[in-house]
């Protein structure tokens, strides 16, 4: 199923496993299926063979990460961008400096003919002078010699368009030297190889033209007649950021830059930052990242003095624009580049058709890292990018759960120690308060206490909206929130979503989460108030778990703590029911319900809605199975609407056989009977696929529970991706695994 958004706007991309992730690129059709089952297999690397062809004494392949850089707009075109560096913070930094480029319609960007030039040298030539001006007067016959050596290329559009002719006078270390450049249009090509082969065909009728001796004949990396030009322009209100205005980030990114500008032991750093993005798409692209970095650097040497390859400055409007400068000669054709299975499939996801075009997309991701770099140095720092990064991957080796994983990676970032002792410290404490609690942490009583709890529901998803009863259970993931005391207006953190904005005062440019601040805000007459609305989340986005009703009712309860409302749990209920209308359009109201109170209950819709506490007799154990794919609730919940408003008899007995289902469960449950309970899920999935919002992701994890023992499986919540759960008494870990090697996450939950 494709997305409606950009095709390089992946949401919560980086959150992703590998598995998922692959799957997501394939549901935009950035990869076919037969790509998507050879990566799924590893089978896109480079082979021994290949290498073997490639260079001598070959006895192995090292790899390196492919990455894809987001969000990129570039002359109104979307691009996911990959590429190949193994240094943290990289992609993620020009993805999120291409995500703040599209509130101005991204990057622009201008390339001229991809000329690449061959240079032959000429020493003893007798009269140089006279040598050179008979070069000129005879350069067609130069060119057209040139260009009978290439007919491929030149029936391509390509070929030698143009010489000049270089006089180096002798000095007291140098010997006289004539150079004659054949300026050649590659195409789509690199063009080493066929500069290279031009200019040793022309060598000896230059020679007969001068009387000099040819001694050099080979091309220069320093291609500064394919010069890529791009320009960003961001606004000051995208700039800013908890602990900075937007002007002040401004000028930090200008004075930063014009410190490059002047200074070049500073422009070698600020210019090694903007090759680091396109060095990383030229290995992706299989281009030579050698001759990049060489004519680049070169290009920045060029005057008096080595200096910044991009530029900064403040708009008569107020907003930071960058610009950036560069010779970038590459190509998207050829059998260096043919050879390598992972370069091949990396064009493919890129989607450039000239090599001119890849050149202008190289440009913006070098001037998208130029301004993640500055901007991090201009704020907070450079290394704290690193450092969640870094924290990440010590997570890993410490053996953090895939559902308990950020959690962990937060709590690390915060203690500044990131040894992987730590970690496992860290693991432990928070396993030991799987139900969200962070009672081991000093100071953290508030973000315990403003809680709202994630759900399953068991049974009743869509029917609950229209009256029929549903049985939901909590489960051990929470939301946290804090409220802390600010200066400059209202900020929403919430680091798992990737949310860092100040509520936006025109509603109309307010993102989900921040209506739902504004709403709360409003009812409880606090939108006058300055402060800092933290938010941490231990419930994947949009996975059909209860994330946005635990949203709303964690940020009420925090500002209840906080201001001393004294609000009842029925009053933080009725409002976070409010804010899922925001979330959802029509909710039947057991999201916010189950957030607010935490424990198994059966609900029915209603004014006042029915609630009744549902004891379980024994333990239950489920597993959840999250496909990774965003559950969107209002689409899903419109879709049948809209089938019910085509056929309501049909819909309508639909609905009833759910709601049956739903109190047959109820029995099912109080006598501990989980054979006829997983048979009731099992026919529950059944009508639920009807009103179809099932997806092939939940199809698929069903089938895996069912085939590794899961007495019943079934979708739970909105559908259309999200999650799913089973029923399984014993050998949970056993479907766990099977799912996880599909490509999913999945965790227990035991519902007492």
């Amino acid at each position: 199923m494709k997305s409606d958004s950009p095709i390089s706007c992946i949401p919560a991309f980086h959150r992703l496993s590998v598995r998922e992730r692959i799957r997501a690129i394939l549901d935009r059709g950035l990869i076919t299926p037969k790509d998507y089952k050879r990566l799924m297999a590893g089978q896109t690397t480079l082979s021994l063979p290949n290498a073997d062809s490639m260079i001598e004494n070959v006895v192995g392949v090292m790899g390196l990460p492919v990455g894809l850089g987001l969000n990129f707009q570039i002359n109104g075109k979307e691009y996911v961008v990959p590429m190949v560096v193994e240094e943290p913070s990289i992609v993620a930094a020009v993805s999120f400096a291409a995500k703040l480029a599209r509130q101005t319609g991204g990057f622009e960007a201008t390339s001229t003919d991809p000329i690449l030039i061959g240079q032959i040298q000429l020493v003893d030539v007798p009269h140089a002078d006279q040598a050179r001006r008979k070069l000129l007067q005879r350069k067609e016959e130069v060119i057209n010699l040139a260009n009978s050596l290439q007919p491929r290329l030149v029936a391509r559009g390509g070929g030698v368009r143009d010489i000049e002719v270089i006089l180096h006078p002798s000095t007291a270390d140098t010997v006289e030297m004539l150079v004659v450049h054949l300026l050649v249009d590659t195409r789509d090509a690199m063009g080493a190889n066929l500069v290279n082969t031009m200019c040793e065909g022309v060598a000896s009728f230059v020679e007969s033209i001068t009387g000099g001796k040819v001694f050099l004949r080979i091309l220069s990396n320093l291609s500064d007649r394919a010069l890529v030009r791009a320009r960003v322009r961001y606004p000051v209100d995208v700039l800013t950021t908890p602990r900075f205005k937007g002007e002040e980030v401004r000028d930090g990114i200008v004075i930063a830059s014009q410190f490059a500008a002047i200074d070049p032991y500073r422009a070698a750093t600020h210019n090694k930052g903007i090759m680091n993005g396109i060095d990383a798409v030229a290995l992706a692209t299989g281009n030579d990242w050698r001759a990049v970095e060489a004519g680049a650097h070169a290009y920045a040497a060029r005057g008096n003095r080595y200096t910044s390859l991009t530029r900064w400055w403040t708009s008569d409007e107020g907003d930071l624009v960058g610009e950036i400068e560069l010779p970038l000669k590459v190509g998207i054709v050829g059998g260096s580049l043919q050879a390598n299975p992972t370069v091949r499939l990396n064009l493919k996801m890129l989607k450039v058709e000239s090599a001119r075009e890849l050149a202008e997309v190289m440009a913006a991701v070098g001037l998208a890292q130029n301004f993640a770099a500055l901007r991090a140095l201009a704020t907070e720092g450079i290394q704290q990018g690193h450092m969640t990064l870094h924290a990440r991957s010590v997570a890993a080796t410490a053996g953090a759960p895939p559902e308990l994983f950020d959690t962990v990676v937060e709590r690390l970032v915060k203690t500044g120690e990131i040894k992987v002792w730590k970690a496992e410290e860290i693991i432990h404490e928070v396993m030991a308060d799987a139900g969200g609690s962070v009672r081991s942490e000093a100071g953290r009583e508030e973000l315990e206490r403003a809680a709202g709890h994630g759900k399953i529901i068991l049974f009743g998803e869509h029917a609950v909206v229209y009256g029929s009863r549903a049985l939901a259970a909590p489960v051990p993931l929470a939301v946290h929130a804090r409220i802390v005391d600010a200066s400059d207006g209202i900020w929403v953190v919430m680091p798992r979503w990737g949310v860092e904005q100040r509520l936006h005062e025109n509603p109309k440019k307010r993102s989900s989460i921040e209506e739902t601040a504004a709403l709360i805000l409003e009812n409880l007459g606090l939108l006058d108030r300055s402060m800092r609305i933290e938010v941490y989340s231990e419930i994947p986005r949009a996975m059909g778990l209860g994330g946005s009703a635990a949203v709303a009712v964690a940020i009420i309860r925090a500002l209840d703590i906080h201001y001393g409302l004294g609000l009842s749990d029925e009053e933080i209920n009725a409002l976070a029911f409010e804010a899922e209308k925001v979330a959802h359009g029509t909710p039947s109201g057991i999201d916010n319900t189950m957030a607010t109170y935490g424990r198994p209950l059966l609900y029915r819709k209603g004014s006042p809605p029915t609630i009744e506490q549902v004891e379980f007799p024994e333990p239950i154990r489920f597993v959840i199975g999250i496909t990774g794919k965003e559950s969107l609730t209002a689409r899903m919940v419109a879709r049948v609407r809209e089938a019910r408003e085509k056929n309501r008899a049909v819909i309508d007995r639909v609905f009833r056989g759910i709601d049956a289902l739903t109190g047959q469960a109820l029995q099912a449950i109080r006598r501990s009977d989980l054979e006829r309970l997983g048979n009731l899920m099992n026919v529950c999935h059944g009508l639920l696929n009807s009103l179809g919002v099932s997806s092939w992701e939940l199809e698929e994890l069903v089938q895996i529970a069912r085939e590794n023992g899961a007495l019943g499986a079934k979708l739970t919540g909105g559908g259309g991706g999200g999650s799913m759960i089973a029923l399984v008494p014993e050998n949970t870990r056993k479907v766990i695994e099977a799912m996880e090697a599909a490509g999913y996450r999945a965790m227990e939950v035991t519902v007492a």
